[in-house]
């Protein structure tokens, strides 16, 4: 009698071993893997028109072929980098890019509005390229109740009437 009562818990248990395998061999064949689609690494652009106003447009990133989990995009030529931390009352009323550079934002929120009324907003990640180094410029303001911290990429300046490195890129308008 002992070695029955054993043997039938034994058996019960024994038992959710092969329907465990069915049931994951079901959820296998119903769940295969597909192809993630990869983030796009975006810039947006403000430039002087031809009407000496401050514009923008997005663009995304060239990248070369993967290799591995990695891909690169032809690299920058740049001049330095530099921290900037600005607090919750930064604002600068309208002025121009001291030069051209990227604006990496790292923590923290600001935006640029530009003399149309749009408001381009720099969250963590985005990655701003300002070239309005002449006409009616931007403001820049300060979004939240935090410090933002941004890194400032200065690039070299190039001959007047020479193409922008973005030159032959189709960029999506702004919005």
């Amino acid at each position: 009698m002992r070695s029955r009562r054993r043997i039938i818990p034994g058996i019960a248990t024994l038992g959710w071993v092969p329907t465990l395998f069915l049931v994951g061999l079901l959820w296998a064949r119903e769940s295969r893997a597909t192809p993630q689609e990869r983030t796009a690494i975006k810039v947006t652009r403000i430039y002087t028109g031809s009407d000496n106003q401050t514009h923008a447009e997005e663009y995304e990133v060239e990248l070369g072929t993967a290799r591995g989990a990695t891909e690169l995009a032809e690299p920058i030529e740049v001049i330095s980098l530099q921290f900037r931390r600005t607090s919750p009352e930064y604002f600068i009323d309208w002025h121009n890019a001291p030069r051209r550079q990227y604006v990496v934002t790292l923590s923290g929120e600001s935006e640029v509005e530009l003399g149309d009324g749009t408001k381009i907003r720099l969250y963590p990640g985005h990655i701003l390229l300002a070239e309005d180094i002449t006409g009616q410029g931007h403001i820049s303001r300060a979004v939240g109740s935090e410090d933002r911290i941004s890194l400032f990429i200065p690039l070299p300046e190039r001959e007047r009437g020479t193409a922008s490195a973005l030159a032959g890129r189709k960029p999506a308008a702004y919005g």
